[in-house]
């Protein structure tokens, strides 16, 4: 059984523009074959389709969408699934996560970590496969895109409601792939809490998990035997001043996993995106090879990769306390009191505050700046 696994998919500018006239052999052709090779093929899905009656919400960063014709290439290229699970699956409210959710079905396109309900987004999806049956759980940290009991949205982390629905699934299913979207956005290694949590989706009973988000592609390692990837990378997301700015950007990998009944090999397929040209383009191994190997030797020595997590953390301060430093002083408070100054948080800062506070990537960053901050007032 060969699963193929890629990452984020969120055709815009030049990529959106071909699909708008058809021409998805232009981005996608080179990684057609590779897609349609595998017994069972899934891509992220970046953004709701929408049809324009449809309202952004209010967030932190951009509100992103596409229409029809995104989903249409994703058939065009042979993918057979879409994670939803993703900060940017609710941008245009529920309107477009049911139109999302009609239109995956439309085009026989099987979906998992997304839904109008809290329980159809933590639904466990089950495909049988030459006789065998996967299970594909699909989860992401908190942003704006969460859904609840009565509302629409993704099925969020939360690493004990993973650990019930890998047992549900190792109950009902011979493979469990669990597949996550977090992480820190430009940063191309794991965080020692998603590390932790990854390794104990092993130890609860997945086969393998599979991580996407960062907008740049990381490492992997083989815990009990088990692979963990840390970051695909971007598939098909057409930025082009982020292009412009940080390499990282326009790179990443497919993973193919390969079961053979206990026994799980893999391949990856490296590619360039979007850069000067928009098409995904298939690269050699090789260019890769040696940074992938210092990837893996960090992530695969716990003190290493808490010195790189710290010096992350650190070059990260001055945006955390951009958003965390108030006008502080007793006449502010006595006036505030009084009703003689109005308060100074807008909704954007609301905003800004809740996205550190609730998302578990945004909150590690916090944790550390505050506590350093601490100490050294201390």
């Amino acid at each position: 059984m060969k699963i193929l696994i890629a990452g984020d998919f969120c055709p815009q500018n030049r990529v959106a523009s071909l699909f708008e006239k058809q021409d998805y052999y232009s981005v996608l052709s080179e990684v057609q074959p590779i897609v349609k090779r595998a017994d069972y093929s899934v891509v992220n899905f970046e953004c709701p389709i929408c049809d324009g009656n449809e309202s952004p919400i209010s967030k932190c960063g951009p509100n992103l969408k596409c229409t029809e014709k995104g989903l249409a290439a994703v058939k065009w290229a042979g993918f057979n699934c879409v994670t939803l699970a993703n900060n940017h699956f609710l941008d245009y409210g529920e309107e477009g996560v049911r139109l999302t959710l009609s239109k995956c079905i439309d085009y026989n396109i099987d979906t998992v970590g997304g839904g109008e309900t809290l329980k159809e987004a933590a639904r466990v999806l089950y495909k049988v496969i030459d006789n065998r049956t996967l299970a594909i759980i699909n989860c992401c940290e908190h942003e704006f895109s969460i859904a609840s009991d009565n509302s629409a949205g993704c099925n969020p982390l939360n690493p004990i409601q993973q650990y019930y629905s890998i047992k549900e699934a190792r109950n009902k299913a011979d493979y469990v792939i669990v597949i996550v979207h977090g992480g820190h956005e430009h940063y191309p290694l794991p965080s020692i809490r998603m590390q932790e949590t990854y390794r104990f989706f092993i130890d609860a009973g997945a086969d393998a998990v599979v991580n996407h988000h960062q907008h740049c592609y990381s490492g992997y390692e083989k815990y009990n035997g088990k692979p963990i990837f840390y970051g695909l990378g971007n598939f098909c997301f057409d930025y082009p001043a982020f292009a412009q700015t940080n390499l990282n950007w326009s790179y990443g990998y497919m993973v193919e996993l390969e079961i053979i009944e206990d026994d799980i090999k893999f391949n990856l397929y490296f590619y360039e995106q979007s850069n000067d040209s928009p098409e995904v383009r298939m690269l050699a191994d090789t260019r890769f090879a040696g940074h992938i190997d210092e990837l893996n030797a960090v992530i695969s020595n716990k003190e290493e990769l808490r010195r790189a997590q710290e010096k992350y953390y650190e070059s990260e301060g001055k945006q955390i306390l951009s958003v965390f430093q108030p006008f502080r002083s007793r006449f502010a408070f006595a006036a505030r009191r009084f009703k003689l100054m109005p308060s100074l948080m807008s909704n954007k800062w609301r905003l800004a505050l809740y996205n550190y506070i609730v998302c578990e990537a945004h909150h590690d960053k916090v944790k550390h700046f505050l506590q350093n901050t601490i100490k050294q007032k201390q």
